[in-house]
């Protein structure tokens, strides 16, 4: 590269230049973690290569170890993309039927960087093992959302009617587990608290004082702008809606000093956010221990400051700490319709090449979130972005990360270190 364009390309990056022995030298300046440090912390998803070296998903060794050093650079929270859900950590049934040992991996290293570890997730619909729903129970004929508890806003008017809300089909091919839904013989809904409540005690036991923050439930209510307000997943079929309730309070057990997520996305929608909203205030009045919310923000490059400062006001008003556990900013042409995140539908949402434009638009979408995340200051205690570049993001197509895949900044970066820079100059 010549000097002038090392010249541009460090100024895009937001980098200090020396001349020494005729060539650039480039010293950071500009880091996300930096950027945000007095209101924040900046955190990323991350994957097992990256904790254990060697290649990695669609990553070469060389390029996983450049993704480790921008890691360490930027970001001062992670979370495991994969390897805490349920499919992974606790494949199979019983006391030995646990894999810690990338999980260990991830804790060790954040602690090691002095990194926050979040814990994700304990309890979701997708990725379980299907031993942990086996039992010798015949479904229910309809498989809908019968439960022996009435849902918290029936009162009003709400309904848990079948079928507004049906499972997505296996989304990632046979053998990998988790993305389908189990039709076979169930379990009682007594042996399923038992092995929710023996997981939730041996995963957070085993982390308890080093990982402090965890995702509890993930994703239990419903889409769009129907009557249902739980996802009809078989936590709530064969447990009912207190499944949510015993989750937190098997946690708490667990370690009463950590800090408990309910953990949703598509909150910027209305509809969900008042469902969200109707829940958790029926937590609250029943002293369930849950401590913040965490919106997961996988939003498109239309989503603007005052979408955004909407959403965030309704989840303050219940008096929580906000946390945005999964940003991502899809630049994707199919992926500009919804702000929903269902696993088995990602593939669609990144289709159709980019949008025009696209990185004046995801820089421009950036500026007006991180400009909603600091106006909520005082709520928002921790973003998090679901992956450290665009080549390892679960929605790669879509370029929906201010790192592109080769680890160098896109205008997205400096949009919204510089929404940073005009609250420290107010």
């Amino acid at each position: 590269m010549n000097p002038s364009s090392q010249l541009r390309a460090c100024l895009r990056a937001g980098l200090a230049l020396t001349v020494g022995s005729g060539l650039w030298a480039a010293e950071s300046t500009a880091t996300l973690k930096d950027a945000f440090k007095d209101h924040f912390p900046v955190g990323t998803a991350v994957n097992r290569s990256m904790m254990v070296g060697g290649a990695g998903f669609r990553r070469t060794p060389e390029q996983n170890a450049q993704d480790v050093v921008l890691l360490k650079q930027h970001f001062n929270q992670i979370t495991a993309e994969n390897d805490m859900k349920w499919q992974l950590i606790h494949p199979r049934e019983g006391a030995n039927g646990y894999d810690f040992a990338p999980a260990d991996a991830l804790v060790e290293f954040g602690l090691a960087n002095h990194m926050q570890v979040v814990g994700h997730t304990l309890v979701w619909h997708s990725q379980i093992p299907n031993w942990v729903f086996t039992g010798t129970n015949p479904p229910p004929p309809s498989a809908t959302n019968t439960a022996p508890n009435p849902p918290p806003v029936a009162a009003a008017g709400a309904t848990n009617a079948s079928g507004t809300n049906q499972p997505g089909r296996r989304g990632f091919g046979p053998g990998f587990g988790g993305f389908g839904r189990y039709d076979g013989p169930r379990a009682s809904r007594d042996e399923l608290l038992q092995r929710m409540h023996d997981h939730i005690h041996t995963v957070v036991g085993r982390y308890k004082g080093r990982v402090k923050v965890w995702d509890v439930v993930n994703e239990a209510l419903a889409d769009g702008n129907g009557t249902n307000v739980y996802r009809n997943s078989l936590w709530f079929e064969i447990i009912g809606p207190d499944f949510i309730a015993k989750a937190f309070q098997f946690a708490h057990e667990a370690d009463p000093d950590a800090l408990l997520r309910y953990n949703d996305y598509g909150l910027e929608n209305p509809a969900k956010r008042k469902r969200l909203i109707a829940l958790i205030k029926d937590l609250q009045s029943k002293h369930v221990p849950i401590h913040a919310i965490g919106s997961q923000a996988h939003v498109n490059v239309s989503m603007g400051f005052e979408t955004m400062d909407q959403s965030l006001t309704e989840i303050a008003s219940l008096g929580l700490p906000i946390h945005i556990t999964e940003l991502d900013v899809n630049s994707a042409q199919s992926g500009q319709r919804g702000v929903g995140a269902d696993v088995a539908s990602n593939a669609s949402t990144t289709q159709g090449g980019l949008v025009s434009d696209a990185d004046k638009k995801l820089a421009d979408a950036y500026a007006g979130i991180f400009r909603a995340f600091l106006k909520h200051r005082d709520s928002v205690k921790l973003v998090t972005f679901w992956g450290v570049n665009d080549a390892v993001s679960w929605r790669a197509q879509g370029k929906p990360l201010p790192f592109d895949g080769d680890n160098h900044p896109k205008p997205a970066f400096d949009a919204l270190v510089n929404e940073a820079r005009k609250v420290s100059a107010q």
